[in-house]
């Protein structure tokens, strides 16, 4: 009797296909490296992370813009055009917290395509809909898809955040942000050439004109991007992140900033409007301001990420929030004057510290989990390890924080809503603004500014 003898030979796993380009050696924090190679690869993932998220925030607050165009043949009252506005911030804030993980799922540049091509739903149900005689719950139901364009922001964030050193993180993500932010002024001009060209009966040109710029950037992303095998939000992120106070404090603070710039970027339109009839009696007019508070926040934005750079996030978002609420102050007395000039000078003052603490508040998110990151090396922990943990940590906390402090955009157009609904004007909208920097800033003078027992320095 024979005996058969086979032999098995058991072969290697093969690692999943990768889709796209990937960089598997990054050291940002290597000065030679960075010098010689790394420097040129982060600009240009910069560069075009900024179009694609510009677009995705053109689109996000299209409909501040599209509401000027629903006229009487539309038949919505004030506050259903609110409701218009306030959704998509809504929903905006909802899906950055998947997107913030979707970076290390798919690829920063995988995923930068993905978000870019998604922009062409919302805009072309725009296209198809947006007519007289059609339902107000047929728009709010289209209005909510533009929210995608908010979640851009949470995943670019993210991806940049790996792509820079700790000493120029405060200034690279100030660029990616207030390039992004660009976007809010840019719709509106685009909305206001429209209506001055055409009046208010075809409001459509505006997509026509924003699906190919969203084809454009989709293509330029997948072509000129990276992906960074390094970037991993590991299970569980969030919930690291959330057992930080200093995380939900950020995000808070971050409801302030952010919440204001996107809330009155969507609002400061039917304000105007509804404020001040008589100075504006067409939607054309109103939009040939609109655009300047958000151009200089957006503008200014990088400039508050490198003041936080040279003289801590916690001191200049501080004294930004006092400038908030004093500006808030000004629009107040502006309303009760009856005084347009004063009025939009004060809004202007908003928007100019809103952009600039959006800046220095996000370079405190980094400056946290590096400071937790040095006191853990000072314990004895590797200082690879370290790193690694405050980069995921830090990225986790910019999808956590960015969704957060969108709602605040949502709260800021309930704010006009019910202000308008109960008392026929804002005022009452403004002084809760009023009350809400005074907390925001006793918050990060407690919290980051006070010497404390476990204060961390330098944030």
């Amino acid at each position: 009797m024979s005996t058969t003898t086979r032999t098995v030979t058991s072969r290697p796993r093969l690692e999943p296909r990768r889709i796209g380009r990937w960089i598997d050696d990054w050291r940002p924090e290597d000065m030679d490296f960075w010098n010689e190679r790394g420097a040129a690869i982060a600009r240009r993932n910069l560069i075009y992370s900024v179009a694609s998220e510009h677009i995705g925030f053109s689109v996000w607050t299209l409909w501040s813009v599209l509401v000027l165009f629903l006229g009487p043949g539309y038949g919505f009252d004030v506050g259903q055009k609110f409701l218009l506005t306030a959704v998509p911030s809504l929903l905006g804030s909802f899906v950055r917290v998947p997107y913030t993980f979707a970076v290390a799922k798919f690829g920063g540049r995988n995923w930068t395509v993905i978000s870019a091509a998604l922009l062409l739903v919302p805009t072309v149900a725009i296209a198809i809909v947006l007519e007289p005689g059609v339902s107000f719950e047929t728009l709010l139901w289209v209005s909510a898809l533009a929210g995608v364009g908010g979640g851009n922001f949470a995943s670019s964030m993210t991806n940049i955040n790996a792509f820079f050193p700790a000493r120029l993180k405060g200034w690279a993500l100030g660029i990616n942000a207030g390039g992004g932010n660009l976007g809010v002024a840019v719709a509106q001009l685009v909305g206001l050439a429209v209506l001055a060209l055409t009046g208010t009966q075809y409001p459509r040109l505006i997509v026509a004109i924003y699906i190919p710029l969203i084809v454009l950037a989709t293509v330029l992303s997948a072509i000129k991007m990276d992906n960074l095998s390094q970037v991993s939000n590991a299970k569980g992120a969030i919930r690291e992140v959330s057992t930080h106070v200093e995380s939900w404090v950020l995000a808070f603070l971050y409801i302030g900033t952010f919440g204001s710039f996107i809330g009155f970027s969507f609002a400061f339109g039917q304000v105007l409007l509804v404020q001040f009839p008589k100075e504006f009696p067409n939607p054309a007019a109103a939009a040939a301001l609109t655009f300047l508070g958000p151009l200089l926040g957006s503008l200014i934005r990088p400039v508050g990420g490198r003041l936080a750079d040279r003289y801590t996030g916690s001191r200049v978002t501080f004294w930004n929030f006092v400038a908030m609420a004093l500006g808030t102050s000004v629009v107040l007395l502006a309303a009760l004057l009856h005084s347009l000039p004063l009025f939009v000078a004060g809004f202007v003052t908003l928007f100019v510290f809103s952009g600039l603490g959006n800046g220095s508040t996000y370079k405190m998110i980094p400056a946290v989990f590096l400071a937790k990151a040095q006191l853990a090396v000072g314990s004895g922990a590797p200082i690879e390890q370290a790193n690694a943990v405050s980069l995921r940590r830090s990225g986790a906390l910019i999808g956590l924080a960015g969704a957060i402090g969108a709602l605040g955009g949502f709260g800021v157009n309930l704010a006009f809503r019910q202000s308008f609904l109960s008392l026929g004007n804002a005022n009452g909208a403004y002084l809760a603004f009023i009350g809400f920097y005074l907390v925001c800033l006793v918050v990060t003078w407690a919290w980051f500014i006070k010497s404390r027992p476990g204060r961390l320095e330098g944030v």
